[in-house]
């Protein structure tokens, strides 16, 4: 399961199924983008997904409603989103916005739990700010004056803003976070019928984001079977863009084992989020984890 619109984020897929690396080890996958409006783990649960690649936060929320979802691989190394200003704005941090209008496309999602986690390592509320819900706009809303920060993907609205001349400045949400991105992720019924399966799939994953890293026009490249318009010049060079500007969060420090998730983070993570309301009740992050399948 990869989550909504085709994208050239999930190149690492798309490189792994083009590539032969899935069909290398025995697998036959099935990429399946889901559509606007449906339960995020809801074929997973269903058992019509055997795997999805979602937020380490996602499967908390999840895991939190009752299902066993446990997550097997990190992908994203990095918590990708950014609090975004103005170039020639004042605020170094997100300290600096108190009593400031920040955008947010809603309460809901990494730019909102970002955002949250940013306040709380600054020791200061939600109140502390004035959040406004502005949907997917906001690139309009800052460069029309409407809010004095907005929240936004650190690979996606910089990028855009760039591309239309106004300036900013990306404050991310930083290592210090307790936020886990991307990764892979399955029911546990999943990982105790089909061990070898998951992790050849894993394997063969991870192999495909070494590959973008070394090869994003490759990767690009590769991507256009699966990506609708990429064949456009300007949307390949868009897309490029866009990859380049991800490769950093897929990026694993030397001599750390590729996918691994680390249990005091997530246990974090998992404090965190009951903290701030985000999950119901408590949530063992030690439970939502499995390292044994990376090989």
């Amino acid at each position: 399961g990869l989550t909504y619109v085709p994208n050239i984020q999930f190149a690492p897929f798309y490189v792994a199924d083009a590539l032969g690396y899935y069909k290398d080890a025995g697998l036959n996958v099935t990429l399946r983008h889901h559509n606007f409006g449906e339960d995020e783990f809801g074929a997973l649960v269903s058992g019509h997904e055997s795997l999805i690649f979602a937020g380490g936060d996602e499967v908390l929320q999840a895991r939190a409603k009752g299902p066993d979802i446990v997550y097997v691989a990190q992908v994203f190394n990095q918590y990708p989103v950014s609090l975004i200003v103005p170039a020639g704005s004042s605020a170094q941090s997100v300290a600096d916005l108190r009593g400031k209008t920040i955008g947010i496309p809603g309460q809901y999602g990494a730019t909102y739990i970002g955002l949250l986690s940013m306040l709380k390592s600054a020791g200061m509320k939600p109140t502390d700010v004035s959040m406004q819900s502005i949907g997917f706009t906001q690139v309009q809303a800052l460069i029309g004056h409407k809010v004095d920060a907005v929240m936004g993907y650190s690979n996606n609205e910089p990028l855009i803003f760039e591309q239309q001349g106004f300036h900013v400045r990306s404050i991310a949400v930083g290592a210090g976070s307790p936020l886990v991105s991307n990764g892979i992720a399955a029911m546990r019924g999943e990982l105790q019928a089909h061990p070898d399966i998951v992790k050849a799939f894993i394997a063969a994953t991870l192999k495909g984001v070494d590959y973008a890293i070394a090869n994003p026009e490759k990767a690009v490249s590769l991507s256009k079977t699966y990506v609708p318009g990429l064949d456009d010049s300007a949307k390949a060079a868009d897309a490029l863009s866009v990859l380049k500007a991800t490769l950093p969060f897929w990026q694993h420090a030397s001599g750390s084992k590729h996918g691994y998730s680390d249990p005091a983070k997530w246990q974090a993570m998992a404090t965190f989020m009951s903290g701030e309301g985000l999950v119901t009740g408590s949530v063992d992050g030690a439970k939502a984890i499995d390292n044994s399948f990376l090989s």
